[in-house]
């Protein structure tokens, strides 16, 4: 079996210019994998800790790099473990959890390019999903940015479209490219600008959150698709980087507000719609909307499987977002994967708004037979790297 010889830490940058972290990890056949780190705007109070001094990060890295050389490069859980094991926190505080990840995804690929299989073949095998198996997920196109990922009004964060019914990943794609297109032409009437968001998305100056709903549903139409029957809409209210959601939903009570904003406009998912720490009303969200509304909870769960335990006990949200930084390594994030399959949630492999030009989730959504994928509008180069990623993996599978 290939051991690991070296691992090598370096600077870049990722999508908001931002420093980040890239590993490299080499083993003794010759192999190497890569792997970069994003990061997010709006972030969970419960995230994995992330250490902003990327020069600390590779001087920690280089530290790690002892216990881990000689190490056999497909020993995943291992690896993980000892690396938890090293930081020896809670949320690793110590190392830094992008640290930690960066070193856990590049051996990850290492070892795939080691055993001769394509990525998302050797992820399966590591996670336990039949080759014979495999389920393209479907894309959620964040196509107008607000919130933190934008330099405009709008409160909520995301106004996603998802093209439904059985399809291919390139029909999806190419139905998710001609709704972005015909609504960059509704924004240009409208005299508004329409440069993008840190996801890809429009970013335009609009009166309200219903407005931009009114834009996707004119978009979609414009498009030649029947909302909710061809393409549906998916919001993320963040609810947790928003001081005080009531202004926004008056008169109505956020839980009113949602329903009556899935009633009037074809919104099929809900993410993030109340506080992190609002056990209550996600119990009634799920209660009221959850047999309707996808009800997907991020920042509630932030991959971290006690955290969903907690919510699968209260039977709050009935999704939930995957995004490995927010844990720290590989083998945790399978574990909240399966953790949530079994327990019926839906799961969706997300980005971050800094993201890199890394397609590694792309591969992942494959390899755990995830329900959906998020990684925002079909422009920007690194977040249409994924989208090209699925495009090739479907080629290769059909």
């Amino acid at each position: 079996m290939a051991k690991i010889t070296q691992i090598k830490g370096r600077k870049i940058l990722d999508s908001r210019g931002d420093y980040t972290i890239e590993v490299d990890v080499y083993s003794d056949d010759g192999t190497m994998g890569r792997a970069s780190i994003p990061s997010g705007a709006s972030t969970g109070r419960y995230e994995a800790f992330k250490l902003t001094d990327i020069d600390q990060v590779i001087a920690n890295i280089g530290n790690l790099e002892v216990a881990l050389v000689g190490q056999e490069i497909t020993d995943q859980e291992k690896i993980d473990l000892l690396m938890i094991n090293s930081d020896g926190t809670a949320n690793k505080s110590k190392l830094g959890g992008n640290t930690i990840l960066a070193i856990s995804l590049a051996v990850c690929e290492a070892a795939a390019k080691s055993e001769k299989i394509p990525l998302y073949k050797y992820i399966a095998r590591i996670y336990g999903v039949s080759e014979n198996n495999f389920r393209m997920p479907i894309p959620m196109f964040n196509i107008i940015n607000g919130g933190k990922h934008a330099d405009n009004n709008l409160p909520f964060q995301e106004f996603m479209i998802i093209p439904m019914g059985q399809k291919t990943i390139h029909e999806r794609v190419f139905e998710g490219d001609k709704v972005f297109k015909e609504l960059k032409a509704i924004i240009k009437k409208m005299g508004l600008s329409t440069s993008v968001g840190d996801e890809g998305g429009f970013a335009p100056r609009l009166n309200s959150n219903e407005e931009a709903l009114e834009l996707l549903k004119m978009a979609i139409t414009n498009a030649g698709y029947v909302p909710k029957q061809d393409m549906g809409i998916g919001i993320d209210v963040a609810a947790s980087s928003i001081p005080d959601l009531s202004p926004i939903t008056y008169p109505l009570s956020p839980i009113d507000y949602y329903k009556k904003i899935s009633t009037k406009y074809p919104v099929v998912l809900i993410e993030d719609g109340l506080s992190e720490d609002d056990w209550a009303n996600w119990e009634l969200i799920t209660q009221t909307l959850g047999s309707q509304v996808k009800i997907i909870g991020d920042d509630l769960f932030t991959t971290n499987s006690q955290r969903l335990q907690m919510g699968i006990d209260r039977k709050a949200a009935n999704g939930i977002i995957i995004k490995p930084d927010q844990i720290g390594t590989l083998t945790e994030t399978f574990k909240t994967i399966k953790l949530a399959k079994q327990a019926g949630y839906t799961v969706i492999i997300s980005h971050r708004s800094g993201e890199t030009e890394s397609t590694f989730i792309a591969d992942l959504s494959v390899g755990v037979g995830a329900e959906f994928i998020k990684t925002g509008a079909p422009d920007r180069g690194e977040r249409v790297a994924k989208y090209n990623q699925l495009l090739r993996i479907e080629e290769e599978l059909m």
